[in-house]
Order: structure tokens, then sequence, then C-alpha cells
């Protein structure tokens, strides 16, 4: 099976990990490159979680720092969901390499350039770097294949009543994205929010019996807390969902809708307002993802933390 170049764009935070526990475990993706954005922490504290998550992954890619800020907003960090490392829960091991001298959108660039074939970007936070990307480097579009997204929902938000956090933390970087006229796949709250990890799917996890299953239950355990306490029957872990679509299509139902982003709305800042019935006479955009097979997503969940099967890295007790 020929590998599809993935550049992993996020701001890890449980469920981009857990992400990228899938990524690194299917045959079908070769990671070139991992980026940091501030989102669900701050950069300082992203950009260590997504070094110490290729250290756990044995991701051996190259991990860059990527956007400090959102390009013209305020910056907003989701620590009442992650915690205060934005990685809260069991430990992890220190980081086994430097990370890459380039700054992140540097080292996007530098991939698509060297890549003899388009490259998918998997991005699983606010879009800020990508944004960056497409507008310092517009040369380099024709070398992007896909963006994958988690962000939006088309009927509603969760960091406001209309807008899901990843898009208003940064609506004018997702205004770029969604107007850039490249294939573009949105994995929103519509289908995320069905992506739900449950209780009682803890224990067929650890039953995985490794140190990666191990400590993505621990993750699933900080991570349900918050959402456990909104009335969620368990963890809504959004980011597999722009892995899952790309390597797993067939447990994911889709629309193809054209999709705007807002950005004066004094209530509606940062929504993804989508057509649903055509009235507007713009052409669909973005393939949007609206519903998932839960339980096979389980499956492959247990299935990719196999993969993980006899590596073990020393951790900080």
């Amino acid at each position: 099976m020929k590998k599809r170049p993935v550049i992993l764009d996020g701001d890890p935070g449980h469920d981009d990990a857990i992400a990228w526990v899938f990524a690194q475990a299917d045959p079908q993706l070769d990671i070139k490159a991992v980026v940091s954005v501030a989102g669900n922490q701050t950069i300082v504290k992203t950009t260590r979680n997504a070094h110490r998550i290729c250290t756990l992954l044995g991701i051996e890619a190259p991990v860059a720092r990527g956007a400090s800020r959102p390009i013209t907003a305020d910056p907003v960090t989701a620590g009442n969901w992650h915690g205060e490392s934005g990685l809260d829960g069991p430990p992890m091991p220190e980081p086994d390499r430097p990370l890459c001298p380039l700054p992140g959108v540097e080292l996007m660039a530098k991939v698509l350039r060297e890549s003899p074939e388009p490259v998918m970007i998997i991005a699983t936070g606010p879009l800020t770097n990508v944004a960056t990307l497409l507008t310092t480097y517009p040369s380099l579009k024709s070398k992007i294949a896909r963006i994958s997204i988690m962000g939006g929902g088309v009927t509603h938000g969760n960091w406001k009543p209309a807008a899901e956090f990843n898009i208003f933390e940064d609506p004018e970087a997702a205004w770029i994205v969604f107007h850039a006229g490249l294939p573009l796949t949105m994995c929103g709250l519509d289908v995320t929010e069905k992506a739900l990890i449950t209780p009682d799917d803890f224990p067929r996890i650890l039953s995985v019996g490794n140190q990666t299953a191990r400590i993505v239950e621990g993750w699933l355990q900080f991570f349900y807390r918050f959402p456990m306490q909104l009335g969620y029957s368990g963890a809504p872990v959004h980011d597999p969902c722009a892995v899952l679509i790309q390597t797993h299509p067939e447990i994911f139902r889709t629309r193809e809708m054209y999709v705007d982003i807002e950005l004066e709305g004094e209530y509606t800042r940062g929504a993804t307002v989508a057509d649903f019935r055509g009235y507007s006479d713009m052409k669909p955009n973005v393939t949007v993802v609206m519903d998932i097979d839960r339980e096979k997503y389980i499956d492959l969940l247990v299935e990719a933390l196999a993969f993980y099967d006899g590596r073990e890295v020393p951790v900080n007790e």
C-alpha cells in the first residue's frame, strides 16, 4: 500500500493526542511533520505536548512550534477541558530529540516543496498555521492534496452558542482556509459529539495492555470529567474524526455543502454557516461530515492501540 504524506497540525489537547495515535498507527499515512498551534493551551504548552506525544508514539517526523496567537483575535484557552498543562492526566515521556529549528509554517512549506506528490494537512486546532501557510506561500497551494479539519458545526457551537472552539479561536484564519479553493473536509460538532467514548469503553481500551493504551485510558479518564458535568454520556473525542474520515470513510456519512465563516456577528462570530438547502448560488466548498458509526470507531481505536504492542518509553512518574 502506497502511503499518503501528511502534516499533523494541532493544539494538543487530549483529543489531538488520540488523533495522532490513529495517524501513527495507520499504514495508509506517512507523517512528514508535526506542527503545534496555540489553542487548547498556550503555544509553549501545546508545543511541549506535541513533542512528548511524538516521543510516546514513535513519530519520527520533525516537530516545530507554530503560531502563538490568532491572526487578529485575542487568544483564549480551554484549560477547563484539558487542564493546566493542556494534557493533564497520566505521566508522559520527555522529548527524545530537539525541536525543529524552523518555525512551524516554514516547516510546512519545506515539506510541501520537497514532496514529490501533494500532501494532506490534518488540522485539529485553530487554523492559524494553515491560513498563514496559504497566504505566505500561495504558490504551494497546488502541493496540498486536501485539508481535513476538526472544527465548526453546521447546527450548533460549543464555545459560544453558534461557534465551535477551534473556529471561534481564529475565525479570520478559518475564513482564509474555507475560501482557498482547496479540497476541504470539515469534521464539526455535528459528527464529533457523536464520537463518544464512554466509561463502558474504558476497560476494553485498558485491556489492550500496552503502555500507549494505559496512557490513552488515563487521558480519557481525565478528559471525561468536564463533559460529565455537562451531562454528556461519554467523552466527545473530536479530533480523531479528522484522521479517520481520510482512512476509514466507510464509518461516516457526509454531505457536500457551501459553508462560510461569520466574522462580525455579536453573537455568532466564529460560526460556520452552512447552506443546507442550496438556497445560495454558491457551489459547495466543503465535505461536511455528519454522522459516525460509534461502535466501529471504538473498534478502530482498539485496533490502533494494538499497533503499539512492544513499545515502551520512560515516563516521568
